[in-house]
């Protein structure tokens, strides 16, 4: 926000009132509170909600007498944004948005720093006219900013020759910390960490090494490197997660924690050895980051319903199960935030702790020192909890522990690694717990799975003939029949709106549009769940020790729906897309 003199902070404010875009009695009532406080008043207003920072500039642009534009839905060519460094721009707040009459035209948040447009001209040597916009359009521009892999060709350069001076014989060890690969390792990592990327894969081919970030949950090829690069880059992750750097025959695991772009993010590592050299996998957990609430991760209808549920009930458990990446953990945090109290002791034994969350004793698995999930629940159980999460039932031991903590009036929440809902019964029964516990000790069962979302920027279509046929035969069923049940089936599904149901299939369905920061038309991710809540005709089938597919086929009569069912609801939302519900779900009835 710019910073102004008084005289032309009332001038915005009149402006804005004149307009009719804000409310004088409450302008009023901010006005005679800063008094008091010595608050900074525009910025008041705007904290209260009276006004927004885009009505801010807006005003004050007019107010100076300087151009103002509206960059919220600009998109600005790469050749162009590189005029201002990246860091220079989101330093300054300004970006170039191209040349006009010899001028180099940059937009600013603050057209009144005089000092900040003689340093952008002084540093690209052009004279500067600027022109002013919110600070939501210049983030816009900022997030089209490509990765500078600049760092990595030269860091490249600089190996190859120093490979080339260095004996064949010699240790690796010695060019990794002469050269300046670590300046690539970070550009990639900081890559990653913007494109908000789970995973980076290092993998080497033949001829070359290939980089590829799992984005919203799917691969994509980020850039090449010489295959010459392939030792001194493995060779400094391993020093970084110390690990052996001439074990080059079996896989290593192992961990470190870097600062990237002011984040904290722990990266764990895993290598292992495949034909043409050493494959790194990094998984990004970025601590930084904040659980969602199961309403906003996609959770709505009936399944929220049964959670809700479930996790009010004083004792039992709680498990969600589904593939690595699928978001469990995730959907364990938000069900904690809900039930978070003062008046409660929560403990968590976890590998890795991915959230830090005040109000909850967290404690971080660590098998070198002997603390494995099974002996840190025992020492959990000795700490007074009135609620338990494991982070991964993984073996009869924490599986028997996880039962007898919830027999003994716990409410325990945890995941386990199934393809469904249904199939956590069956899984536990594997794993030795007697079919009369479970039935006593269960309370809810989570499904699910992760697809991409459409992207705010978005079209709507007629749906084909396949994609109808599709919806017909998944939720045919659950649609309402006529106008008249719209609103009743609706609200129980949790989908405002839904169409009535048509043999023809006449249904619209939304696509988003691709752009540079929305590849594929999606952006972000939402998650598809089914939920089985385990009453006393669940607790005859586990006793009767009944299939997974029996434990369904009563849990769909009781209302559960599968989390393909949900992904076709979240299609006809708007909210994903039929060909990405088929990819992520396609496996499930």
């Amino acid at each position: 926000m710019a910073l102004l003199t008084r005289d032309t902070q009332d001038k915005v404010i009149n402006l804005l009132v004149s307009e009719g875009l804000a409310n004088p009695t409450l302008v009023q009532e901010v006005v005679d509170e800063v008094a008091k406080t010595k608050q900074p008043l525009i910025a008041a207003l705007v904290s209260k909600g009276v006004i927004t920072n885009r009505m801010v500039s807006h005003a004050t642009a007019k107010v100076l007498g300087v151009q103002y534009i509206e960059l919220d839905n600009v998109i600005i060519d790469q050749e162009t944004l590189l005029n201002l460094p990246q860091e220079i721009s989101e330093r300054t707040m300004a970006v170039a948005l191209g040349e006009s009459g010899g001028y180099l035209v940059v937009a600013m948040v603050d057209v009144t720093n005089v000092q900040s447009t003689d340093y952008l001209s002084t540093l690209t040597g052009k004279p500067v006219r600027a022109v002013m916009s919110s600070e939501e359009g210049i983030r816009n521009i900022l997030s089209q900013y490509r990765a500078d892999f600049s760092n990595v060709d030269k860091a490249v350069a600089a190996s190859n020759k120093e490979v080339q001076q260095q004996q064949v014989s010699e240790d690796v060890k010695t060019i990794v910390q002469d050269s300046p690969i670590s300046k690539a390792l970070t550009t990639i990592l900081e890559f990653a960490v913007k494109s908000k990327a789970s995973d980076i894969h290092i993998e080497p081919l033949e001829e070359m090494l290939v980089i590829r970030c799992r984005i919203d949950g799917v691969l994509r090829r980020v850039m090449e490197l010489p295959k010459s690069v392939e030792p001194a880059l493995v060779s400094r992750i391993k020093i970084l997660a110390n690990l052996k750097i001439d074990e080059h025959r079996i896989p290593q695991d192992g961990q470190f924690a870097v600062l990237v772009t002011d984040k904290e993010v722990d990266l764990r590592i895993a290598i292992a050895p495949v034909v043409w050299g050493e494959q790194v996998v990094i998984r990004i957990l970025d601590k930084t980051g904040t659980p969602l609430e199961v309403e906003q991760m996609g959770m709505t209808g009936h399944a929220l319903k049964m959670v809700l549920e479930g996790i009010s009930k004083p004792n039992g458990m709680i498990l969600t199960s589904g593939p690595t990446g699928s978001g469990k953990s995730t959907t364990l945090y938000a069900l904690i935030k809900k039930i978070k109290d003062e008046k409660i002791n929560i403990v968590t034994l976890e590998d890795p702790v991915e959230y830090k969350m005040d109000g909850v004793n967290q404690t971080q698995v660590n098998v070198d020192a002997g603390l494995t999930f099974a002996s840190g629940l025992r020492s959990i159980l000795r700490q007074d909890p009135d609620v338990v999460m494991v982070g991964e039932i993984r073996d009869g031991e924490t599986a028997q522990l996880a039962v007898q903590a919830a027999l003994t009036g716990h409410l325990v929440f945890s995941t386990l690694h199934t393809n469904s809902a249904a199939g956590i019964l069956p899984r536990l029964l594997d794993m030795g717990i007697e079919p009369f516990l479970l039935a006593s000790t269960l309370n809810t069962v989570i499904g699910q799975r992760l697809v991409r979302r459409v992207s705010e920027k978005k079209t709507t279509y007629q749906a084909s003939e396949i994609e109808a046929h599709e919806i017909n035969e998944v939720i045919g069923s659950l649609l309402p029949t006529s106008q008249d049940e719209v609103a009743k089936v609706s609200e129980d599904l949790g989908y405002p709106g839904l169409p009535v149901y048509s043999k023809e299939g006449k249904y619209v369905l939304t696509q988003g549009v691709e752009d540079v920061d929305t590849p594929g038309g999606f952006k972000g991710r939402a998650g598809l769940y089914e939920t089985i809540t385990v009453d006393e005709e669940i607790q005859k089938l586990l006793v009767a020790q009944a299939t997974s597919a029996d434990i369904m086929k009563v849990a769909k009569q009781k209302g559960t729906i599968t989390m393909r069912q949900d992904g076709m609801l979240k299609a006809l939302a708007g909210i994903t897309t039929v060909s990405e519900v088929n990819r992520v779900a396609s496996d499930i009835a």
